[in-house]
């Protein structure tokens, strides 16, 4: 459980890198904490779709693994934004990503972060 982490900032920023190469749209909506801010995904599918995908630590293996914050792979986005506005308030070192991604795809998980 004590495995070494590179700071949010710099996922964030290698994220992002790989997002411009692949022409993924992204928008910080809330920049958290430099070194180890929790990451909330909010991804766009432009079609009326939406999911949110955020951290959890699995207490088998201890490794941060990505779950559906609203415990459905599809919400509302009226749903979706109060659910950050009350994390954002709860949690003011969180970081708030949106990306548009037709499939739903969250970029963190498919670079395996």
């Amino acid at each position: 459980m004590d495995e070494a982490r590179l700071p949010t900032a710099l996922l964030v920023d290698a994220i992002f890198r790989q997002c411009d190469i692949d022409f993924i749209p992204y928008y910080i909506a809330q920049k958290g904490e430099h070194s180890s801010g929790i990451l909330l995904i909010k991804l766009n599918a432009l079609d009326g779709r939406f999911s949110l995908r955020t951290q959890q630590r699995d207490f088998e293996s201890g490794t941060l693994v990505w779950v559906d914050a609203l415990s459905m792979p599809q919400s509302d986005e009226a749903q979706i934004d109060s659910y950050i506005s009350r994390s954002i308030s709860r949690d003011p070192d969180l970081w708030v990503i949106e990306f548009e991604s037709r499939d739903l795809t969250n970029p963190f998980e498919k670079m395996g972060v």
